[in-house]
């Protein structure tokens, strides 16, 4: 018998009575049940009961009545011990992420999570492991009595003020989550009002994942306790954007992006990037999967707003940054910057993984990197480096991504299925409205 505590015996060592049971939806939203800590062994052991119609709810807890699903059907939520952690955000309570499982203990089908430890499992077999780290940028803000909106500092644009307006609430995020283990390696203020990133340091794709759940979570609760809200919504200013960059390399005990002939990117490297910007329409249905993603992917936004790859282009979908000198080997990478906050990350990387692999599996080559930003090449230049604009709605990502068989086999049917159901049940609800849509709403959400 292993003499590792049990979570119970952990919870009550804490003082910690209530457990959330933590997982995200195809609509990236966050959701949770609570047990007591009485019943915490139980649920590892056996699960704790989900509705199956859940999964296709969308953010503003809409589905789509013709949904496959419906209010019989049942599956399980069972907690991932290895992710159990104390919120010190929230008084004597804890935390596990979930998979889902079907009332036969396996795998379901439609869980993002476990679709994820599969993909990596079929790339571990190949002889490749992807190492992930996620940045996430978000804004801090507050109401008067009037309820007008003040930004969390008025500085913007990296300044000193950004980081002395908002120290105290910052340092209570960055402890919370260095409380839960997360290794923060970064924090800045970004170019807006109230702006700010963390970055995390690498892991597995599916610990990564948890970890950027995890960390929108002690975000939103820290601030909140602060006396701020916090939104990660991509665009949720007129004058502000919030992205979420991806950065990606395979390893197979050595770091495969690295060329230690060339002191360059490897071949292994550029057959990704190909397969990632072959595949981007597709990908960013996944990475980008609100309609108000599409307000931030525009050019010179500071995003991305056209399908290229570059050295240390910031406007680029695909960016390859400058290695830490003197750890070459270990730091190369790719950053992909389509992606935002509203996305289920555990999706997001599979499309990422699955795009990039089959890159590799065809021995794709990608275009010449662009060294210059997009926007300033006229249209026939852009036309003659083969640098396609990004799509610019999330109904013109799907029609991508409903066509993209890659995707779909990765995803595996039903999930693949039950996603593009709920992102067209978001799409619909847009389109049948206008303008800033429901962006009071989604700030609230996301």
């Amino acid at each position: 018998m292993s003499d590792t505590p049990t979570v119970k015996a952990r919870c009550e060592k804490q003082n910690i009575d209530l457990v959330r049971l933590l997982y995200v939806t195809p609509s990236g939203v966050m959701q949770a049940t609570t047990v007591d800590v009485s019943e915490v062994d139980a649920a590892i052991e056996n699960g704790v009961t989900l509705s199956e119609v859940i999964q296709v709810y969308d953010a503003f807890a809409c589905r789509n009545r013709d949904s496959r699903f419906d209010a019989v059907g049942e599956v399980h939520l069972y907690p991932d011990p290895e992710t159990f952690r104390p919120l010190p955000y929230a008084e004597r309570a804890g935390a596990m992420l979930c998979t889902i499982r079907t009332l036969d203990g396996e795998p379901w089908a439609v869980d993002s999570r476990s679709s994820l430890q599969s993909v990596e499992d079929d790339l571990r077999a190949k002889g490749l492991a992807p190492h992930v780290a996620f940045e996430s940028e978000f804004s801090l803000f507050s109401r008067d009595e009037d309820g007008e909106i003040t930004r969390g500092d008025e500085a913007g644009a990296y300044r000193t003020e950004s980081i002395r307006g908002t120290h105290d609430t910052i340092l209570h995020i960055v402890d919370a989550l260095k409380a839960q283990g997360i290794d923060v390696k970064k924090y800045h203020p970004e170019f807006s009002p109230g702006k700010h990133e963390i970055v995390t340091g690498h892991h597995t794709g599916l610990e990564a994942a948890d970890e950027h759940l995890l960390l929108r979570e002690t975000v939103k609760s820290v601030a909140e306790r602060d006396g701020y809200q916090a939104t990660f919504l991509p665009k949720p200013f007129d004058d502000g954007t919030n992205g979420c960059h991806i950065n990606v390399s395979l390893w197979n005990g050595e770091n495969q992006f690295f060329d230690p002939s060339h002191d360059d990117i490897s071949e292994t490297a550029r057959q990704f990037i190909a397969g990632v910007l072959d595949h981007a329409p597709s990908v960013l249905a996944l990475t980008a999967p609100t309609v108000n993603s599409y307000s931030r992917l525009q050019p010179r936004h500071g995003a991305a707003g056209y399908i290229c790859w570059g050295w240390l282009n910031r406007e680029a979908l695909i960016r390859v940054p400058a290695p830490a000198q003197g750890r070459e080997a270990d730091s190369t990478r790719i950053e992909f910057r389509g992606g935002d906050n509203t996305v289920n990350p555990y999706l997001g990387l599979i499309g990422l993984l699955a795009a990039g692999n089959d890159g590799i599996e065809r021995e794709l080559e990608p275009p010449e990197p662009v060294s210059v930003d997009p926007c300033d090449l006229t249209d026939a230049q852009r036309t003659a480096k083969g640098i396609e604009r990004l799509p610019q709605t999330l109904g013109e990502a799907l029609d991508a991504l409903e066509q993209n068989e890659v995707l779909r086999s990765a995803l595996g049917p039903d999930l693949f299925d039950a996603y593009v159901e709920v992102k067209r049940n978001h799409w619909k609800l847009f389109t049948e409205s206008a303008g800033s849509w429901q962006r009071e709403r989604l700030r609230n959400l996301y």
